[in-house]
């Protein structure tokens, strides 16, 4: 449904770090900076960016936005939220942990990156 995904970030390398430590849980190479400063993943369904925001002002999260990124296991969630708090990332939400969802139990981590965006692991249990 999604080609890319972009969030604002203010500190580009201090976000980079953080990215690429999440995002290498799951398997991502380390983001790759384009010529005017923005920072993508790549993976074969679709691309994550982050770049300083066009208009010049600071980059901010979104009220009520969330960026989930789908997770193999509850201990896969765990690694990416263990590199994330590690890497500058804050807690936020419940702790991590299984909920039950609409279609069943998920599993659930939560961040806010260092911009303070708002990003999600999750894991459909079966």
């Amino acid at each position: 449904m999604f080609s890319h995904v972009m969030l604002g970030a203010n500190d580009m390398q201090e976000s980079k770090a953080f990215y690429d430590a999440i995002l290498g849980v799951v398997g991502c190479k380390p983001g790759v900076m384009d010529e005017k400063g923005r920072c993508f993943w790549f993976t074969k369904t679709g691309v994550f960016a982050i770049t300083k925001p066009l208009n010049g002002e600071p980059a901010c999260n979104g009220n009520g936005s969330t960026i989930g990124f789908a997770m193999d296991s509850p201990e896969q969630a765990d690694a990416w939220h263990a590199a994330g708090i590690a890497s500058g990332g804050v807690t936020c939400e419940d702790p991590p942990g299984v909920r039950q969802g609409s279609t069943g139990q998920i599993y659930l981590a939560y961040l806010r990156d260092p911009a303070g965006n708002k990003i999600c692991a999750l894991h459909r249990m079966s």
